[in-house]
């Protein structure tokens, strides 16, 4: 078996913000494997400035994973611990080598067409014109779930532009926020309460990762339901998991395979909350094409109830061309659509 691997840039169609400042295009790494006739492809979506991996010895650890690949999955997975993006993209990889169709990775009605993932409006941070556009835009595609991303801006400008969603989506529209860790504790709980008047659905985050007791303490008092997001990276071991799950008791977490260790690492941690009564939902986290495909796959086999957060394929330039579509506020798979094959391979011979 042979390995190589190789960096690629996705350019987004319009700079979008997030709490790291905003993004104009966003690095990441595809795992290709050939054995005899047959290959596979994985995405490595390290993320800058919010990975666990994101460090400087983070392309040497890639080479090493191609010169020990005859090592075998388990064996690099075990090694790969502190690398959760490397081990989301040897999944993949192991999982396309031994597909029939080194694309279709979880075979389901969803990759025979028939099942669809409902998803999220994500509203990406920026000016409140730019804000309040993307909402009219996602709202008007028939969006009943719509993400909107607080914290760059004037707490109370925020506020107006939740309260024209509220306005304009009437209650049918779920309202869900991101604060990514904006908040200070000391006004944490009060913000909660002004935006659970809007009959907000769930914050992510509210509180800056890394203070479990705080966050402990707000999910105890608060009346809006919190999702644990940039809390859960990082934590690589079972007993940690169960650790931190318990302290706090979230009322969700999200998971982010490319950000948690892949798919294996979160069902481990779907089943800790479940011990727990607690809920979940699924992320993207900015991959391409590749990386979404088998989050969407994977997730489309998953008991899920309530949209999931997966509508950011369609942000990038230069995605490669896909059978995955967004319409009618769900993400599908188009089997009369074809993969830019010759591209894939391309990207790594």
């Amino acid at each position: 078996m042979e390995a190589c691997y190789k960096k690629y840039s996705l350019e987004f169609k319009t700079p979008g913000g997030t709490s790291r400042g905003v993004l104009t295009h966003k690095e990441t790494w595809f795992l290709y494997l050939e054995d005899g006739d047959r290959w596979g492809i994985g995405e490595c979506n390290m993320f800058k400035g919010l990975s666990a991996d994101d460090r400087p010895d983070y392309e040497e650890k890639l080479s090493w994973v191609c010169t020990h690949i005859d090592k075998g999955q388990a064996y690099l997975h075990a090694e790969l611990s502190e690398y959760p993006s490397i081990q989301f993209g040897l999944e993949q990889a192991f999982r396309s080598l031994a597909a029939t169709d080194p694309m279709e990775l979880f075979p389901s009605d969803f990759t025979a067409g028939v099942q669809q993932i409902a998803i999220n409006g994500l509203i990406w941070m920026g000016e409140v014109d730019f804000m309040q556009r993307q909402i009219e835009e996602k709202l008007h595609a028939g969006f009943s779930c719509v993400k909107v991303k607080i914290g760059a801006l004037d707490f109370d400008r925020e506020m107006q532009l939740l309260e024209s969603l509220r306005a304009m989506g009437g209650k049918e529209v779920q309202i869900r926020v991101d604060a990514n860790g904006a908040f200070s504790p000391e006004e944490a709980l009060h913000k909660l309460e002004r935006l659970a008047a809007l009959d907000i659905h769930s914050i992510e985050q509210p509180i800056r990762q890394g203070q479990p007791q705080l966050m402990r303490e707000l999910c105890k008092e608060s009346i809006l339901p919190i999702a644990l997001d940039e809390e859960l990276i990082g934590i690589f071991s079972k007993e940690r998991q169960q650790e931190l799950l318990e302290l706090i008791q979230p009322q969700y977490i999200i998971l982010k395979p490319s950000l948690l260790g892949g798919f294996e690492n979160c069902d481990t941690w779907m089943l800790q909350a479940k011990e727990l009564g607690i809920q979940y939902w699924i992320t993207s986290a900015l991959e391409s094409n590749i990386g979404l495909n088998a989050i969407a796959q994977w997730t489309a086999g998953l008991p899920i109830t309530i949209p999931q957060g997966l509508g950011t394929g369609g942000l990038f330039t230069n995605n490669i061309i896909s059978p995955l579509v967004v319409q009618n506020a769900a993400l599908s798979y188009d089997p009369a659509k074809s993969w830019d094959l010759e591209t894939i391979r391309h990207l790594c011979l």
